[in-house]
């Protein structure tokens, strides 16, 4: 296949890529090819390579770092638009703790710097695959912290006006893994912006009970912690061949969270009384009083152990992390409906088990859970 569309149009605005599949561009490594890839090396460059496409009527998917993709296999009608514009700038404008990446930049570099920096606020967001691009879109968290809670504002390109300009976080609607950019494609995102804060210590940990450390010792920390979950992306470990939590945490009332503990207890008693349960604030798409349950636990306790299907199919192509039940991965062979066929697994059992229905983290092109 040769890339083409409008590739002489680009020359002077993007890279045209000769011939990659998603299995090159994500972390699940599967996927079929696609069109054409375009790289584009700055946020300029980025926004014009959308426009044209755009009035083309190319349909198009921007990819940073590819770790939020299921795709479908074989030849895909459709353009990849790669976010190469990865430059990262500290103290941005003099303004002290202010840090401004570019959406292709790797995410746990644009971390590694400000820690270098002496800035916290995202050190508990260490070794999360993908690019910085992708961040607010879906409001990435970990340990206690989300970007939300220092993201500033977003440069985007609005495909509907054509208006390229920096919108305050505010206006994203951020929530717990949400956006109003999730799902839309109304935009894209070019650059992010924060605010963080000059300090020796880190944010409280919420795995050590709120202890701070050292930023460096905090950064080491949670790469160590994610490793041991096989969370940090190791091409040689198919355990981190995947697109990191796979379902997010369930928000259920407090009635469900009650049923699900007693139905636990009546396996193993007693067993449900620790179950894992965070209020959730008060917000427009969720009453007071929500309750977030652990999607993990509630998979381990649907009868999905590590691993699985583990030795009831030793050769499986795709199955469950050995370190994480959160972590659909694939073991070197595994196809996108290889992918989706475990999930369907997944999400069914827990559904039949406790009533509670998992949803889905990644985007997902050309398939569907469903």
């Amino acid at each position: 296949m040769s890339c083409h569309g409008i590739q002489t149009t680009f020359d002077y605005v993007s890279e045209s890529l000769a011939p990659l599949s998603f299995k090159d561009l994500t972390t699940l490594r599967v996927g079929g090819v696609p069109r054409a890839v375009h790289r584009a090396e700055t946020a300029d460059e980025l926004a014009r390579t959308v426009s044209l496409l755009d009035a083309s009527t190319t349909p198009l998917i921007i990819v940073g770092g590819g770790s939020n993709l299921v795709v479908a296999e074989g030849d895909l009608d459709l353009d990849v638009v790669l976010a190469a514009n990865d430059d990262v700038t500290v103290n941005a404008d003099g303004v002290p703790g202010a840090v401004r990446a570019g959406a292709g930049a790797v995410w746990d570099d644009v971390v590694a710097q400000t820690v270098a920096a002496g800035l916290s606020g995202i050190e508990t967001l260490s070794g999360i695959p993908g690019s910085a691009g992708a961040t607010p879109v879906q409001n990435v968290g970990a340990y206690g912290a989300e970007v939300s809670d220092v993201l500033t504002g977003v440069r985007l390109y609005n495909r509907e006006t054509g208006e390229d300009e920096w919108v305050p976080a505010s206006e994203l609607d951020l929530a717990y893994r949400y956006s109003n950019l999730k799902f839309t494609g109304r935009a894209v995102v070019l650059e992010i912006e924060m605010q963080l804060e000059p300090s020796e210590l880190s944010i409280p940990l919420r795995h050590l009970g709120g202890e701070r450390l050292p930023l460096a010792d905090a950064r080491a920390e949670i790469l160590r912690v994610r490793a041991s979950k096989g969370m940090v992306l190791d091409p040689a470990d198919h355990d981190t061949w995947s697109a990191g939590s796979f379902f997010t945490n369930p928000i259920v009332t407090p009635a469900v969270a009650d049923r699900v503990a007693a139905l636990v207890n009546d396996v193993a008693p007693g067993e449900g009384d620790t179950m894992p349960r965070y209020p959730v604030p008060a917000s427009g798409e969720h009453p007071d009083g929500a309750v977030k349950l652990s999607a993990a636990w509630t998979i381990e306790r649907a009868g999905f152990p590590r691993g699985f299907p583990g030795d009831a199919d030793p050769n499986a192509p795709a199955r469950l992390s050995t370190k994480h039940t959160l972590a659909l991965t694939n073991r070197g062979t595994a196809t996108a409906d290889d992918i989706v066929a475990l999930a369907r697994t997944i999400r069914a059992g827990v559904q039949d088990k406790f009533g509670v229905t998992l949803e889905p983290e990644p985007v997902w092109i050309g398939v569907s859970i469903d």
